[in-house]
This record gives C-alpha cells, structure tokens and sequence, in this order.
C-alpha cells in the first residue's frame, strides 16, 4: 500500500492538472463561440456556392475544359503524363496543437485508411502541424504545410492555396485534388469529411428536372457570355477556394469542440481520481493512527 505522502503528492499532482484542463476547457468554451458564430454566418453562402456550381455543371452538356473530368485522363498526353495524372493533392486540415481528443486521428485515418489509395500516389498539402508530424511519420509525401492558416484564417489564404493546385492540376502535376477537414455539425458532434473538389464532374446532356405536374421535363442547356471556357475561369477558382475556406471555417469550430469535450472529460476524471485517492489517504491515516495506538497500549501494558 501506498504511504501517506506517496497518496499526498499524487493527489497534489492530479489538482494541478486539474486546473489547467479546467483553465483550458473554459478557454475552448469561448473560442468555440466565436469560432461557431464565424462558421455558421458563413455556412449558408458556401453550401450555396457548391449547389450552384454543381448545377450550373450539370447543364453545361459536353465542355471541354481544363477544370472538367473529360479533361484530365491525361490518356493523351503520353505516358509521361498519363503517370503525374494518377497522383492526388490531398489537403488535410488539422490543428497545430492536442488535446482535442479524436479530431486529428479521425481526418487522418480518412487519408491513411482509404481503401483505394496508395500511399506512392499522394502530396500531402498539411494546414496544420499536427498533420504534418502524423503523414511524415507515416512516410506520406507532405508537399507543403502551412501551420499559421489555421490559426486565424482569412479568405486570401485560401485563395493563395487555391491557385497553388489549380496550376499544378492545369500542367498536369497532379490529376484530382481532394479535401480532408472535420465539419461541423453542432457542439458534440464533428463528422470527418473527405471531399473531392478537382476534377468537377459535369451532367450529361439528357439530365431533367421534375416539372410541377410530376412530369419529367428536359433541363435546359446552360448558355454562356462571352463564352463558357471564360466563365468557368472564373467561376471554378472561386469555387475551389470557397470550399476549402468553409473547411477552415468549419475545422476550428469542429477542434475547439473537440477540446473542450476533451478537457471536460479530463475535469471529471480527475474529480474522480481525488476522491479515490483521499479515501485512500483518509483510510491509510486511520491504520497509522490505528497502528500508533495499538503500539502505545502495548507499551502501557509491557510496562504495567
């Protein structure tokens, strides 16, 4: 059995951590606040600019384009070309520090466990140091990281980020490009998420909609001013970057969640194990005393 000052320095130990998972729970507490505010005001425009990219692309028919999937097979292009084609750009956003429970293991694991990549054919694009410590150990090729994004993100961040794929994706570096980030659902729950942003699949040209009689009626064509190679310049970059800074905006709502349950949970088990240890300490008090006493009538009767 532990002595009493073993039992007295353990408890002393387990207060101290106490405090700081309590100070840094509270700190997650008004963080995710804000953080839950900025995702949730933003949420809105971004699932919007997804749906209508994505139905803009089902009515454009057969463009050829260098953002659209019947222009990177890379089939082509020669071998040479054909082979960078296979590669993906994965970005993957986690955070720089711990703590936070499942939140970086979950969206590492969709990368690393994803039963239809090889590890050879992958560049790892890391926000996030906790990310990029994980694939570099896992012998992934981390092509770039950058740590300070997900600190405070800003849309030109993204933006920059943007254009650093859209110009490796149009020379044929790399052939598809996909998103790994936790979005975030409310307080207590954050769904791992991986989603494909290059290339975009377009419709075909006999998709319908549904008509107000129930009727299935042909869509009609998309039409384009000047012209839609032009318009899809534009409007495709926007897209890219808009999801990836929604995932930003969404990834700290989701960490600070996750850390705030991780520390509330480590709050509750050091409650616990104080109280273990001051009935430890209480019960091994009362044999010392116990044992003082036993002694102390011995002697008394030793001498009488």
């Amino acid at each position: 059995m532990a002595s009493m000052r073993d039992i007295k320095r353990r408890k002393s130990s387990i207060q101290g951590t106490q405090q700081i998972t309590k100070a840094m729970k509270l700190v997650s507490t008004v963080k995710l606040q804000r953080a839950r505010a900025s995702a949730e005001r933003s949420k809105d425009y971004f699932n919007c600019m997804y749906d209508t990219v994505n139905s803009i692309l089902k009515r454009i028919g057969h463009v050829e384009h260098k953002y659209l999937a019947s222009n990177t097979s890379g089939e082509s292009a020669g071998s040479e070309n054909a082979e960078r084609n296979r590669k993906k750009a994965v970005i993957v956003i986690t955070s720089n520090r711990g703590l936070a429970g499942g939140y970086n293991s979950n969206v590492i694991k969709l990368v690393t466990r994803h039963p239809e990549w090889n590890k050879e054919d992958l560049q790892i694009f890391c926000l996030g140091n906790k990310g990029r410590e994980a694939f570099t150990r896992y012998g992934y090729e981390v092509k770039d990281c950058n740590s300070d994004i997900v600190e405070s993100p800003v849309y030109a961040d993204a933006r920059i980020l943007s254009e650093k794929l859209l110009k490796s994706f149009a020379d044929g570096e790399i052939g598809e490009i996909y998103l790994a980030y936790t979005a975030f659902k409310n307080t207590v729950s954050h769904i791992p998420t991986l989603l494909r942003l290059l290339p975009v699949e377009a419709g075909s040209d006999d998709e319908s909609v549904e008509g107000s009689d129930g009727a299935r009626e042909a869509a009609a064509v998309m039409n384009f001013e000047p012209e839609d190679a032009e318009a899809l310049d534009l409007l495709i970059p926007k897209y890219v970057t808009s999801l990836i800074y929604g995932a930003l905006r969404e990834s700290i709502a989701s960490e600070n969640g996750a850390r705030m349950q991780a520390m509330d949970s480590a709050t509750s088990n050091a409650e616990e194990m104080i109280s273990d240890l001051t009935l430890k300490y209480n019960r091994a008090r009362q044999g010392s005393i116990t044992q003082e006493l036993t002694e102390i009538i011995a002697g008394a009767e030793a001498l009488g």
